[in-house]
């Protein structure tokens, strides 16, 4: 079982239990705050329970022995998730995310301490060349994470992404090994 702890976040392989939770944080939490800014302009399908059991589990590896994605737990709680999916397995294109649900978790660095040790994880579990992620212009805190974790701007797509009336751009963000190896003291090898 994957757990890989920092110093204010614990992320691991979620329980039945923890399933439950994410889905409650998803689908039933009455506010939803997350949602303002994890891609609220792609709309989010109702799912049962049990359609969200089946997903999470067709969807458990995304490299072999490597989760999709890992809970993450914070004094004790799970309040979100990390998460990477493939954009194209044939080049090996992943991208990567994070979202926390419980906005009393905002804005203390548990985010970017999550992030980073997802980002440490996955290059060490891994070959891959490269790690992306994907935001919109919107969203300062999720582009200032990906810089605290040396990821930096790949490309901008003026105004193609729409929230509440207004336009804002489509941020991608990516990090190579060999920029991660730097950061992490490592020789390229």
């Amino acid at each position: 079982m994957v757990e890989i702890e920092g110093e204010k976040t614990l992320l691991r392989e979620a329980t039945t239990e923890d399933v439950d939770v994410i889905y409650y944080w998803k689908f039933e939490e009455e506010e939803q705050a997350s949602r303002d800014w994890n891609g609220p302009y792609i709309p989010e399908p109702q799912a049962t329970i049990e359609e969200f059991y089946d997903s999470w589990e067709h969807h458990y590896y995304i490299y072999e022995d490597v989760p999709s994605s890992l809970v993450i737990e914070i004094e004790g709680e799970v309040v979100g998730t990390v998460g990477a999916y493939w954009v194209d397995p044939n080049t090996d294109w992943l991208e990567t995310g994070i979202v926390i649900y419980d906005k009393n978790y905002w804005n203390g660095g548990y985010g970017s301490e999550a992030y980073q040790l997802w980002i440490d994880y996955l290059f060490e579990a891994t070959d891959l060349h490269r790690l992306g992620m994907s935001t919109w212009s919107g969203n300062d805190r999720m582009i200032r994470v990906g810089e605290k974790v040396g990821m930096k701007e790949e490309a901008r797509v003026r105004e193609a992404r729409q929230v509440d009336g207004d336009y804002f751009d489509a941020v991608k963000m990516g990090i190579m090994r060999s920029e991660w190896e730097k950061t992490k003291g490592k020789s390229a090898t």
